[in-house]
């Protein structure tokens, strides 16, 4: 019962706290040190504790003796006032400052007391619903089977087999209580698709347990079969949606609710006739038309170009006939001609990729999106940011120099916006979208410096597996190159958007995404990057 009221509190405490945590795997790895925080208080609570229990067994064994030893002999045992008063002193006292005893509350205050020092720093539901969001998200664009990851897997079924996606270096097993609570963040958001496939899971991993119950589970058999069960009547699987509830009933056969919902099942599959469940579909997307080819890219990364065949994709030593490139030329290679996309390799050193990320870090916050005239979050973009100006001498100057002498444009503010330093979450993506503005309102032209057209974007990290730069229209995606710069134009040089430069950031697999983006205006570039005579290019 203590335990329940120490969880309820602390529950408490978490709604307190603003979620964003998921959205950032540095804010992730920094909960891993508040942690070992709190392991350290529960250990603390836990030899306080001892040391109080030590004392009741001591107490226990002191009467027990007295017992055994003592008053089982004559009754002119009791004749002597010694006894007699002991007897009656523990009887008035000890009994009472034992049973009574402060000290177990003591302990927990304490404990508590020591995790409301960390609760600042302590994920709450949104950051739980977040995170269960990202798994869905990596189970539906790599197509994931859920059976594997709650054996702590990445596969998914090709050709009729499980295959390994990737087979990361450490990993973890799910309980039946961590699938439940990704389930019922999807029940609740009525995507039964998700909650059918993860409550399952919770089911029978609850089943393998028996009736063991653990203390710090939200959820337990009965939860997940109540929450299954009624999935599984909204995809029109009545039959299963009945018998899992009779399985319900075996467990709490007082249950009004689950009576009520059998006689429901049973009378509609009377009328019905043989069941005809409809099946699991997913959810619909604000982006369906391209979902397809989105995550396609994702897994495969499309048709990639091959330099071999075609000439005009290439490597070389790139100097952009600027003298300053002469002694240290680029590495660059030309990977899509439409649309004009390039890769720089090493534009960046390891010190300079730990330098603007460390820079970055004090100021990352929720990334936005357009919305209108203003901005905001969206569940299509899962990042954290941070904008960061630079002085010539300065890290962050001396790359918008680097990035000039390679795109031969003028990136000074305000032709070139601060550079924005990126940190993906868990399952961190951002769905098919333009970097160009496609609305007059659009807060892009706020600098008052035309459209984006050129973007230019540097990987700071390494990435395990996923999270790939796919270029929907144009069928092709780049995976992440660890101190590599990737370059593109967004516009036409007439001015107009360039569909083909829709692209999306893949969804993390597994890694720590870093990326910094710098967004090259229309304006500025007039003798950089001219108009052609052809008014159509």
């Amino acid at each position: 019962m203590k335990f329940c009221v120490l969880v309820c509190f602390l529950s408490g405490l978490l709604s307190v706290v603003r979620g964003e945590m998921y959205t950032s795997l540095l804010n992730v790895k920094q909960a891993v040190r508040v942690e070992r925080k709190l392991i350290d208080y529960l250990r603390t609570y836990i030899d306080h504790e001892l040391d109080r229990l030590e004392d009741i067994k001591r107490f226990y064994a002191k009467v027990s003796d007295l017992h055994t030893e003592l008053y089982k002999g004559p009754a002119v045992t009791m004749a002597n006032p010694l006894v007699a008063f002991t007897l009656i002193k523990r009887l008035h006292s000890e009994w009472l400052n034992v049973v009574y005893s402060n000290e177990a509350l003591e302990n927990l205050q304490a404990l508590r007391s020591s995790y409301e020092e960390e609760e600042a720093d302590l994920p709450n539901l949104e950051d739980l619903q977040g995170a269960a969001k990202g798994l869905m998200r990596l189970q539906d664009v790599y197509a994931l089977q859920v059976s594997s990851l709650v054996r702590g897997r990445f596969q998914r079924v090709t050709n009729g087999e499980s295959v390994d996606v990737y087979m990361p270096a450490v990993s973890v097993q799910l309980s039946g209580d961590d699938c439940f609570l990704v389930g019922k963040v999807a029940y609740e958001q009525e995507d039964y698709y998700h909650s059918v496939q993860w409550l399952e899971e919770s089911a029978r991993l609850f089943r393998g347990a028996g009736e063991e119950w653990s203390p710090e589970n939200e959820g337990t058999l009965e939860d997940a079969l109540d929450h299954l069960a009624f999935s599984h009547f909204k995809t029109g699987n009545v039959s299963y949606a009945l018998s899992l509830s009779q399985e319900l009933l075996h467990h709490n056969p007082m249950n009004g609710r689950v009576l009520q919902n059998v006689k429901k099942y049973e009378k509609l599959l009377v009328a019905a006739g043989p069941p005809r469940g409809t099946g699991l579909t997913r959810p619909s997307s604000s982006f369906l038309r391209t979902r397809d080819t989105y995550e396609r890219l994702c897994r495969t990364r499309g048709s990639q170009r091959r330099h071999f065949a075609n000439p005009q994709l290439f490597c070389d030593y790139f100097t952009n006939n600027n003298p300053a490139l002469i002694l240290m030329p680029a590495k660059r290679e030309v990977v899509s001609l439409q649309p004009y996309v390039v890769l720089y390799h090493d534009f960046v050193t390891d010190t300079e990729a730990e330098d603007i990320k460390s820079l970055a870090q004090p100021g990352l916050r929720r990334s936005v999106v357009a919305a209108g005239e203003k901005q905001a979050t969206a569940d299509y973009r899962i990042s954290k940011s941070a904008w960061l100006k630079g002085s010539a001498q300065s890290i962050v100057g001396k790359l918008d120099q680097r990035i000039s002498l390679l795109t031969g444009l003028n990136v000074k503010h305000p032709y070139g916006e601060y550079l924005q330093v990126v940190n993906y979450g868990i399952g961190g993506h951002y769905e098919p979208h333009f970097d160009h503005a496609t609305s007059p309102s659009s807060p892009v032209f706020k600098l008052k410096t035309g459209n984006r057209v050129a973007t230019f974007m540097i990987y700071l990290s390494p990435v395990e597996a996923g999270g790939s730069t796919a270029f929907i229209y144009a069928n092709f995606s780049v995976p992440v190159v660890e101190k590599a710069a990737i370059f593109w134009w967004n516009l036409h040089r007439n001015g107009e958007g360039n569909d083909d430069t829709l692209h999306a950031g893949c969804p993390v697999l597994i890694g720590d995404k870093w990326v910094a983006n710098k967004w090259i205006h229309e304006y500025g570039q007039e003798f950089q990057h001219r108009c052609s005579l052809n008014p159509q290019e």
